[in-house]
Order: structure tokens, then sequence, then C-alpha cells
């Protein structure tokens, strides 16, 4: 811990009267220089302290500190609802958003290792393919010209696509992307080319050359009112065209699944997969080219890039391997440069972007962190706990949002928010140590020196789900069994392969199976907890039926919405070069629908006091079955507090992982498959989590849940614990059997820190 010095007035970042979301005029004293965490049962009012009221301010500031022409390029961020707030420092943020990039963004641009590499290669590979640039797959002079530098390649599947024995008026062409009826499918069925009645099979090669491979032509298809002239491109040439060559990440979800149907993806033929071009391929260090170095571990390539013996490569290489070594600390020494960012976790991801500050000269700024413990095993946990002492010792300030035991233990100060979440939050419950917090009558105080046992009894499986060997990604020939009708609880460090086998294997195999992952849900200020749990027709009709008018004078995003500010309840004044200004609509008065809609009442209450009734009180309120049953599953998930009308994008990280699992809860039984969904929840959250997910299992459900969380482990009928380490050191089957027998087990990280759990609950 940092040596505590008496703080002074400047020591401190001063807030005074913050009611951003739904903090309740806090004023609060923060100390600079110290690591302080903020914690908190989900949706307490931590982040609309840290990140709705510090970050933004401290953003807001600086930016204002460019000229007016660069301001209007930046993030535009208007003033948060506080009275004072002072002491600020430039904040950088890390936050829970996934890395994402497209398919040329890896972990080696991420990072900026790969630079590094190029120049090396470019002074010190033999033969050189020339500068710099000529060892880039994202530049033109060195990807792989066939590939454009992807390292793979997606090509049409003529018999996914094409029915033989049917006709173009009958649906030939299988894909929705050319239905029957469509402007793609009239190109073809009336152009005057074919006989759109004459079956595939039958047509001659002339006729079939001219459909499929056709072009630089023009023809005439009839519309209702006139005749249309239109380029004509055969069925290949158009859908490489439309489809491929842009890549498939930049396709809507519906056009992508349509075209993954009807195509196969390899390696590029090429370059192998290299992405590279021929003369970069070709040019080696240590017999090695760029492209090994890059598909090689990460703690493989570091002792790699120490065994170079050249003196004058020793600036550049230096550069590249103080990276690597940042990230091995932090626990990720088994990705690859190559591995693209799109497909890293959230923990992943977060790390990476630390690592990328650690190597900064920068001091005295505001570090923020959103839970940076997601997707760690505990064994990992004490690295991360490492990375932020020493930015803090670094002489920066760091602001942790956090739900971690271990995190919260390293902590200078602690802040607790609460005492409920919602409108029964955002308010200061706690400041002080974390073994104060330990000893203070608060929830996370309480839940703090509580520590759970290992489950009394384990149900006993009704059979089993079998699934086939795989060897995804590092998985080693791995084939396990799944008990039906218990609670299986899937662990291992980070890495090590859990994912590969859920999502991999037992998922597919069976496609019925119901998955809450970790995917984002729609969060705009359009979209609402009544809204994505699907009751709102449902309430628009009872209003409709009870008033004798149409259901769409009850949404604010058709006909009742207020016509100034189109149902948005505020309107944005675009100032150019200046700020935007957001005001409440003043027609509306920020309740988004028209006036007249005001006076249609049901059950007494208009639809704008329907929005304002917490779940809770919207269960009282509602007696239709379907409403109740799906309002009952947010109750369940520990959101009875949230309005029923409040915007998503108002949500906390954690209300938001339940409110997509509250949705998904309303599907039929089976097999559930959750990814930690211990994500953003507090302690006690995380009870009132196991507590649904027994629910399922007693009603005769498979409940399969990929986890960290000990407190999930301990609840479990039967772990599966994949290992020993992460990456090449990963994908075997380390243990298998109830929590119980698992203490006992030899070479399993999770057995050694569940005994240190269980010792301590002991205590």
């Amino acid at each position: 811990m940092a040596a505590r010095r008496e703080r002074h007035t400047e020591d401190c970042i001063i807030l005074q009267g913050a009611r951003q979301n739904n903090l309740k005029n806090v004023s609060l004293t923060i100390p600079k220089g110290e690591l302080t965490v903020f914690t908190g049962v989900s949706g307490s009012g931590k982040s609309s302290i840290v990140f709705g009221t510090v970050a933004v301010e401290s953003q807001r500031q600086l930016n204002e500190t460019y000229n007016w022409f660069i301001r209007n390029r930046l993030p535009k961020h208007e003033r948060p609802d506080v009275d004072v707030i002072r002491n600020l420092s430039t904040a950088i943020v890390v936050d829970q958003r996934p890395v994402g990039g497209n398919s040329r963004s890896t972990v080696g641009t991420m990072t900026e290792v790969n630079p590094a590499l190029r120049v090396l290669f470019s002074r010190h590979g033999h033969p050189s393919a020339g500068e710099s640039s000529a060892y880039s797959f994202n530049d033109p002079r060195g990807m792989c010209p066939e590939c454009e530098g992807l390292g793979r390649v997606a090509r049409l599947d003529l018999g996914r696509l094409l029915d033989e024995d049917l006709s173009l008026n009958e649906g030939a062409i299988r894909s929705p992307l050319f239905g029957v009826g469509g402007f793609q499918w009239q190109l073809y069925a009336q152009s005057g080319l074919f006989d759109p009645d004459r079956p595939l099979r039958e047509f001659s090669r002339k006729d079939r050359e001219l459909l499929l491979y056709g072009e630089g032509f023009k023809v005439e298809r009839p519309g209702r009112k006139h005749t249309y002239s239109n380029e004509y491109e055969g069925i290949v040439v158009r859908f490489n065209r439309r489809y491929l060559k842009g890549g498939l990440e930049k396709l809507k979800d519906k056009e992508r699944r349509a075209v993954e149907a009807v195509v196969t993806a390899g390696a590029c033929d090429a370059c192998g997969g290299a992405r590279l071009g021929e003369a970069a391929r070709a040019s080696k260090i240590n017999g090695k080219n760029i492209a090994d170095y890059a598909t090689l571990e990460i703690g493989d390539l570091i002792p790699e890039l120490e065994s170079i013996d050249v003196q004058a490569a020793k600036p550049v290489v230096d550069a590249a391997l103080s990276v690597l070594r940042r990230i091995e600390s932090v626990g990720l020494g088994y990705l690859s440069l190559a591995r693209e960012t799109s497909t890293l976790s959230g923990g992943e991801g977060q790390r990476l972007k630390i690592v990328r500050h650690l190597g900064s000269s920068l001091t005295d700024l505001t570090y923020i962190f959103d839970e940076p413990s997601i997707g760690l095993h505990t064994h990992d946990v004490h690295r991360l706990n490492e990375l932020l002492l020493a930015l803090r010792d670094m002489g920066n300030t760091v602001l942790v949002v956090e739900h971690s035991r271990d995190v919260i233990g390293i902590a200078d100060h602690v802040v607790d928010m609460g005492p409920g979440a919602g409108t029964h939050g955002g308010e200061v419950v706690f400041e002080g140590t974390a073994v104060q917090l330990s000893k203070a009558d608060t929830v996370t105080g309480r839940r703090l020196s509580r520590h759970t046992g290992l489950r009394e009894s384990v149900r006993v499986p009704r059979g089993k789900l079998a699934t086939s060997r795989t060897s995804l990604h590092n998985l080693k020939d791995l084939s396990v069994d799944i008990p039906e009708g218990v609670l299986t609880v899937v662990t291992g460090v980070a890495g090590s392969g859990k994912s590969s086998f859920v999502h991999g294997a037992l998922v597919p195999q069976f496609p019925d199976a119901i998955v809450i992952d970790q995917g984002a849900i729609g969060s705009s200020s359009r979209s609402t907890p009544a809204t994505y749990v699907n009751i709102m027709d449902t309430v628009r009709k009872l209003f409709a039926e009870a008033t004798h008018t149409e259901p769409g004078m009850f949404s604010f995003n058709s006909a009742g919405a207020c016509p100034a500010c189109q149902g948005r309840g505020e309107i944005q004044n675009d100032l150019a070069y200046m700020e935007p200004v957001t005001t409440v609509c003043e027609q509306c008065e920020g309740r988004r629908y028209r006036d007249e809609v005001l006076d249609l009442r049901f059950n007494g209450k208009n639809i704008v006091e329907t929005l304002a009734l917490t779940v809770e009180e919207a269960l009282d309120f509602f007696t239709e079955k379907s409403v109740v049953r799906r309002l009952a599953t947010l109750s369940d998930v520990g959101l009875p507090y949230l309005p029923l009308g409040q915007p998503l994008s108002t949500l906390s990280g954690g209300e938001r992982q339940r409110i997509k699992l509250a949705d998904r809860l309303k599907e039929s039984s089976g097999l559930f498959v959750f990814d930690e969904p211990t994500t953003g929840l507090h302690m006690a959250d995380v009870d009132r989590l196991i507590d649904l997910i027994d629910t399922l299992v007693d009603k005769g459900n498979t409940v399969v849940v990929v986890e960290h969380d000990l407190d999930v482990v301990k609840r479990a009928d039967w772990t599966i614990d994949i290992g020993p380490g992460a990456g090449r050191d990963g994908g075997h089957l380390v243990f298998e059997g109830t929590p119980r027998q698992l203490l006992d087990a030899e070479g399993s990280l999770t057995a050694t820190y569940l005994r240190k759990d269980l010792s301590r609950a002991a205590r």
C-alpha cells in the first residue's frame, strides 16, 4: 500500500450535489494519488458517480481546451447534473466495451507490436521484402493479393445456393436474398434471357454460363408503371460483388446469416492463411517469417525474439519485448499476435487496454476501470491487482468500479453505494478502508464478512448429454458428458478452453439449447425494460380496447409520439462547432406523448403513468397473464425497482445482463447454457442469481454455467474443470465430479482456490 499522508483539499476530487441518474444529491471527497474502489449492489449508483459524473466532466473540460474545429470531431459530452466538481485531472477510461474491430484488427495491431516487427524484418530479414509496409497485411504492398490480407477466403457454394430441379419461378435460387418476386430475382426471371419455367438442370451450357457469370450489358425488366433498364450481372458475379468482396463482417446480421448459409470459408490457398504476399513470406529471421512470429503464443515469441543476436536490431527488438512481457505479465501469454481482436473476451480486451497504458510515461492522470476482474479466474486476479497498483504508484489516481473481494481488498479507499438499487440507491452508505467495510452494516459489508460453504447435498442426474470429441482452438480431443437434470459448472483459468468446449462442442450438438451469453443488448433511448421483455404490444392493446382507439396511439414511436420531439422526450440542439444542448421538450414536458393521449386511461392510469410504474408496482397493476408472467421474470432476476419506461441506455452493466436473462427465461424448458452470468453482479446479486438457477434445475431443466465465481462453483451439483493452464497449456479435462470431490483434485488451480476460500469460511 502507498504510504498514507495527510490529505489537503487540493489532493482530492471534490463532488457536491451530484444528481446524475439515481444519485441523491451526493457529496463526496475522492483522494487523488490513491486506488479507490467503488462498490455496492448492481444499479446502486457506482457508475453514475465514476463514469457519469467524474469521467464525463473530465473529458468534457479537456475537450473545451481544443479549438472549435477539433471539438466538432471529438465525442460530445454534456455537463453532468452536479453542483460542484473540482480538482479533476485528465481521465483515461478503460471500460467493458469489447475491443471490437474487423478482421484486419489483431492483437498485434492493437498493441502496436506488429509495427515493431515490420521494422525488424524490413532491416534484418533475408531476403528483405522492402520497406516495413511490405510486411503489412493491411497495406496493398504487403497483403496477399488473393485474399487481400484477410488470410481466408469465402467462396459461394453453388450446391447450396441452387436447386437444379426447380425453375426460377419455382425458387431455384434458394437464398432469401434472391427470393421469388424480389428485385434480384427479377434480373434473371424477368430479363427475357431465360425461360423462367425451365428447371435449371435443363439449361444449355451457354444459358447456364450466362446465368452464373454473364456481365457487361443491360437488360430490361417490367415494373408496375415503367420498364426498368438494369446492368446485368450473373448470379455468381453479383453475389461476390455485393456480399463477399467487402467482407462478411460489414453485412447486417440478417444478410450475413443468409450469406453464411450458402458459402464455404477456408484458409487462402495462396498464402495459407498468413495474410501476406510472397515476398514477405520469403523473408526470414532465424528460419521464421513474420507470419510465423505472429502465430506463436506470446509466451513462446518472447524467447524467440530474445534469441536474435544482432546488435543493430536490439533497439527494435527491445521495444517489442517490452510490450510482450507486459502482456505476459497480465496472464495473456497464451494469445498470439495473429488473434483477431473481435474474438477476445471482455476480460482479455480490458487487460490489453491496461497494457497499453502501462507503457506510458504520463503521470497525474485519473485511470477509471469498469469491473476489470470480469472474465478472470481467481488465480489471475492478483496479476490484475499488480497492474492497478503499478498505475497508482506511477503517480496516478485510480478509480475502480468492482465487486471482487480480492480487488476491494487492495484498495486504499473504498466507497460503498446503496443501500439498494435504482430508486432505492444513489447514496454513499460507507467510506473507509476495506477492513472497515467488512465490519460495516451495509449489504456489501455483510456479504464480505460471510463465506458460504459447499452445497449440502447434490442432485442425482437422470441421464447424460454426450458430446463428441473436439479439438477446436486449444482443446485436446476433448469429450465430456454433461449430466442431465442438474447444475453443472464449467470452470478453469481464462483461456483454458471452457468457452471453446461449451460453444464449440455442446451447443452445436444441441441446437435447441437456450444460450444466455455475454453479448450486449440494445440500449437506445427508445428501448426500455417493457419493450425488451415484449409486453408493450399487449399493453397498447389493453389501452386501445379500454379507450376504443388504435394501439399506435400508445406508442411514442408511432401515432402517439409528441410531434415536437418525435417521442424522445427531449430536444437536442446542434450548435455546429459547439457542444449540443439537450433540453426537455417544452411541448410534452419530457413525457414523449401527445397531450390528447394523456386523457386516455386504462385502470385509472394513462400510458405515461403506467410506464412510470416500477416492475413491482406493475405486477399489482396488471392482471393480463402474459404481462404478469414476463414482468415476474424481471422481478425474479432482482429488478423489481426498475420503471417500465426507463431507457436501457441509463442502466448499469449488471442490470442489462439481468434484463437479458429475464427475457430468455420465458423460453420453453430444456437445456440452459449461461456464459459467465455473474458478470456485473454484486455478491448479494450473485446469491439471487444462484437461487434463480436452482429454481430452473428444480423444474427439471439441465443447466450448464461457464463461470469463475467460487460462490457459483460451491453451489454446483457437478463441476468440469478444464486446463490446467491457458492457451497451449490448456484444453485438457483436469477434473469432473462434485465440488466436494474437486477439493482433492491434483493439478487444478480451481481446487487450490476453492480450498483457500473454504478455509476462510471455516474461521
